[in-house]
């Protein structure tokens, strides 16, 4: 494989995932059917705690992320585990239909689950649109945009003269003249293809 990071130009958007007991931030969200209630696909990873909560939930949340997100957002629900820190204590959410909706993002979809698909990393969650709503007609964040932009939304900084190396899913600093072998971030879990070096000269 010459350079997956090709991926990156698949149009995604950025959304914060939330159920019953925590949530997350996702971005490989497509819908897949049209009419009234269309299905809703969202792939979430296996070692992600949000996981195993939608294994006991019968329901999921996803709330639209703007360009003008507040970056806490971001690092609380894509940098953070709810096995660890209570998200929800700092974020204000509203409760509709008995799930967290994130304040001050574009809107929000509420599905029912209908199926659930297994592969290698991810389950793939397939949920029926039951609730919906908009609050402000403006332009999504897609994934491209955080991409270009992670280092202010994620606030990453590095230190000078060190080489360090920087996810490029979640911003987690990893700092050493090499990877080491078969070496995965702490924070996403994503192998150390996804990670990119940079040098902070004095």
């Amino acid at each position: 494989m010459k350079n997956k990071k090709i991926t990156r130009k698949i149009t995604q958007g950025m959304y914060v995932l939330t159920t019953k007991g925590g949530g997350c931030i996702v971005d490989a969200v497509a819908q897949i059917s049209a009419g009234d209630n269309p299905l809703i696909s969202v792939a979430v990873m296996h070692s992600n705690h949000t996981n195993t909560l939608l294994k006991e939930n019968s329901s999921f949340a996803l709330s639209v992320l703007g360009k003008s997100v507040n970056p806490d957002i971001i690092t609380t629900f894509g940098m953070q585990s709810m096995r660890n820190v209570n998200k929800f204590a700092k974020i204000k959410t509203t409760e509709i239909e008995g799930l967290p909706i994130i304040n001050n993002t574009i809107g929000y979809m509420i599905c029912e689950i209908v199926d659930r698909i297994e592969n290698d990393t991810h389950t793939l969650i397939i949920g029926k649109l039951v609730e919906a709503d908009m609050y402000e007609d403006i332009e999504a964040m897609s994934y491209q945009y955080y991409q270009e932009h992670k280092d202010v939304l994620l606030k990453v900084t590095t230190e000078t003269g060190k080489t360090a190396w920087i996810c490029t899913i979640c911003g987690y600093v990893y700092y050493g003249d090499e990877l080491p072998e078969n070496y995965n971030c702490p924070k996403c879990g994503v192998s150390k293809e996804l990670f990119e070096k940079r040098k902070i000269n004095a």
